[in-house]
C-alpha cells in the first residue's frame, strides 16, 4: 500500500491534519502518527526539516512524488505540501507495518 492510499484510508476513517504548519505542531505535541510530504514543493526548505523533527520523535515519515496527489488523497481540489495521520482509523496496520 502506498502513503497516497494509507492517506486517503486515514482520511475516510480517522484523522488527517494538512499544512506544514499544521503537521510540524503535530509532530512537536506527538499526536502525529505517520507524516507525508511531496518532494516537488518549492523551495524545498518548506519541507526540509520534517524528515529531521520525525526522526527525533520516532515517527514514520514518507516522502510522495507530487503534492498535486497527495491534496487528491485527502480530498483537496488543490496541492498539499504535507499531512499527517492524526487518527490512524482504518489504516492503522498499514501505519504499523511502516515502522518496521
Amino acid at each position: 500500500m502506498d502513503a497516497y492510499q494509507i492517506v486517503e484510508k486515514a482520511k475516510r476513517t480517522g484523522k488527517v491534519e494538512k499544512g506544514t504548519n499544521e503537521v510540524t505542531k503535530a509532530i512537536e505535541r506527538g499526536t502525529a502518527k505517520l507524516v507525508v510530504y511531496a518532494k516537488d514543493v518549492e523551495p524545498k526548505e518548506i519541507v526540509a526539516h520534517l524528515p529531521l523533527l520525525c526522526r527525533e520523535k520516532s515517527i514514520p515519515c514518507l516522502e510522495v512524488d507530487s503534492k498535486q496527489k497527495l491534496g487528491v488523497a485527502i480530498g483537496l481540489p488543490v496541492a498539499a505540501s504535507s499531512v499527517t495521520v492524526i487518527l490512524a482509523g482504518d489504516a492503522e496496520k498499514d501505519i504499523a507495518s511502516l515502522k518496521k
